[in-house]
């Protein structure tokens, strides 16, 4: 563990307003920085691997330009029958998504990144996690499905559903470590990892 003096800036690597008022819940000065950097998948990539490498890159994008910051980058994937659900863009794209995840499982994979700019080995810099979370979708009418879409609007949300938001009328279950995962940015390992690196959050 590094020593808890003096704390470093941190910085979150994303544009994400989601993944920012998640942050804000720990209570520590923080600035938010997009990380500009290519989210396509590789081909043949495994959900897991797409999750990881992304949150890696973002916060390795972001740390270049801030040394010796701490610098968090988080990506989620999410995945039915072992395919991956992107962002849908479009109220077609998001009706056609939950029609094909209504009373199915989707398993989201959010993966978490905290790189340290204090340390000089990039190899050594990162810690990293895949926060896995399991979700039921109720099979519901499309009529339903339609309704929800043209109040909440998900179009910018893999899964097309706001699980903090109406969203969570669509699921009848979430399995998970974390309940943060979900939302996008897990904040029970991002706690571990901050520790890991000296960060106190209790000013003692």
């Amino acid at each position: 563990m590094i020593p808890s003096s003096p704390v470093p800036r941190l910085i979150l690597a994303s544009s994400s307003a989601y993944r920012r008022e998640l942050l804000a819940r720990l209570q520590l000065p923080f600035d938010a920085v997009a990380p500009g950097i290519d989210e396509t998948p590789l081909a043949g990539e495994a959900p897991t691997d797409t999750a990881l490498r992304l949150a890696r890159e973002k916060a390795r994008a972001v740390a270049a330009r801030a040394p010796g910051a701490l610098v968090i980058g988080s990506d989620q994937v999410a995945t039915l029958d072992g395919e991956q659900i992107g962002k849908p863009g479009s109220h077609a794209a998001a009706l056609a998504q939950l029609q094909k995840m209504r009373g199915r499982e989707v398993v989201f994979h959010t993966a978490l990144c905290l790189w340290d700019g204090r340390v000089a080995d990039p190899e050594q810099a990162a810690q990293l996690q895949d926060v896995q979370v399991v979700v039921a979708f109720r099979d519901l009418p499309d009529a339903e499905l339609d309704a929800y879409l043209r109040i909440e609007q998900p179009y910018d949300c893999a899964g097309s559903a706001k699980n903090e938001g109406l969203g969570i009328a669509l699921l009848e279950r979430i399995d998970s470590s974390d309940p943060t995962a979900l939302t996008g940015l897990p904040l029970i390992a991002l706690t571990t990892m901050l520790r890991r690196a000296g960060v106190s959050f209790f000013d003692l």
